[in-house]
């Protein structure tokens, strides 16, 4: 069986709030969520955080080691299923239990629960362990919806939910689960996180003041990227079983692609991202001029936003088919979600096909002259009538590359 796999229902818990669709209209107006955190460190550091009330999803005995990654996961994939009307919030469900699944990208797991564990001064919490696993959102998920089939976790850096997603979508495709709730979750804006990733140079450098518009990828003045954290969940069913109960399709899973750079741990590769971005197109049936937009990776660190668009390059060719294809990168507003940046931007681009307008890439007065060729989204595009299809890019620290593609259901 290779079913057509459609997307019936997101759910996120993101810097921009808990509405999917006004997430996008937020970032189609530009608005960046980051904002300078921890004063006391000793850089300036900023990041895009989450106003959650968790007491909304759990009561003060529920949240007994439960992490704030696995609260937020509760939070968006309860809100993808009640956004694809398969649940109403409460015990009662529509679906076999043993007929869905949970696939959940996390890059690191409970960062505040280990963070609380290091400063506790010996009085180390008993549920630490449980609560920094990073397995432990998915588990929470399944607990909540009361699943019953497989419950996944992928832990692959920056490429994780985006993995998460595509082997979700191959589930559903073979029939070995009618719905699956897919997606990922990342709360790693604690001083230790913080301090780690301004080791390795990789975080953007801003003035005070400045921090709002301090991520600019693809910029020749760009230095770095902003932490995220937040949670987002898409669910995924056969496109005959969604049209058989009515449900509203947001996109189409088309294809999906994953490559391994096999170069360097740290360090991209531009023939590794182009392996993956050729692979998701092929098992979609699509050429490379189907696609009209492009959710880039677009970390805006000096490396990375070059080697991708040389992987963009290499499949679209130089010239006029690189700039038929709309890039922009998201991360400007909504910073680096890592382990669930792929699934945060699989929402956006979903909904750019699903509204056909595309959301800017922000902060980029001066284009990186080595980026030269691509046709960057400058402003928003409220009418791209003839989208089709787009493409969202992950491309992950280890080398692991994961492209989606979605095309209109």
């Amino acid at each position: 069986m290779n079913a057509r796999v459609d997307v019936t229902g997101l759910g996120v818990m993101a810097p921009h709030g808990a509405d999917a669709q006004q997430l996008f209209e937020a970032l189609m107006r530009g608005e960046s969520a980051v904002r300078p955190v921890f004063p006391d460190l000793p850089k300036p550091a900023a990041a895009a955080t989450v106003a959650f009330d968790e007491t909304r999803w759990f009561t003060k005995l529920q949240l007994a080691g439960v992490d704030r990654v696995s609260q937020l996961a509760v939070a968006a994939a309860d809100l993808a299923m009640r956004d694809a009307s398969l649940s109403d919030g409460s015990s009662n469900t529509t679906f076999d239990p043993e007929r869905i699944g949970v696939y959940v990208g996390c890059g690191m797991g409970g960062a505040t629960a280990l963070e609380s564990a290091y400063r506790s001064g010996g009085r180390v919490p008993p549920l630490t362990i449980p609560a920094f696993m990073p397995n432990a959102p998915a588990s929470h998920i399944a607990l909540r919806q009361r699943v019953q089939g497989p419950v996944l976790t992928y832990s692959v850096a920056c490429a994780s939910s985006a993995i998460a997603i595509a082997e979700a979508a191959k589930a559903v495709q073979r029939g070995e689960i009618d719905i699956a709730i897919a997606g990922g979750s990342e709360a790693l804006v604690v001083p230790g996180v913080v301090l780690a990733w301004q080791a390795m140079q990789t975080l953007a450098t801003f003035q005070p003041g400045e921090a709002a518009s301090a991520v600019r990828p693809f910029a020749a003045d760009r230095s770095g990227f902003a932490l995220g954290e937040g949670a987002a969940f898409i669910v995924l069913e056969s496109a005959e079983r969604a049209r058989a109960r009515g449900a509203r399709r947001y996109a189409t899973v088309a294809g999906w692609g994953s490559s391994c750079d096999a170069t360097h741990l740290t360090k991209p590769d531009a023939a590794g991202q182009a392996r993956a971005i050729r692979a998701a197109l092929k098992q979609a049936g699509l050429q490379p001029r189907d696609v009209g937009y492009c959710n880039a990776h677009g970390t805006a660190t000096r490396i990375g936003d070059v080697v991708e668009r040389d992987a963009l390059a290499s499949v679209w060719g130089e010239g006029e088919a690189l700039g038929d294809l709309r890039v922009s990168s998201t991360k400007a507003l909504h910073g680096h979600l890592l382990g669930a940046a792929g699934a945060l931007e699989a929402v956006v681009t979903v909904l750019a096909l699903h509204n056909r307008a595309l959301p800017p890439n922000a902060n980029c007065t001066a284009v990186e002259p080595a980026c030269g060729g691509m046709n960057l989204v400058q402003g928003p595009i409220t009418d791209a009538s003839r989208l089709e299809a787009a493409i969202s890019n992950s491309f992950a620290f280890g080398g692991t590359n994961s492209v989606l593609v979605f095309t209109t259901p």
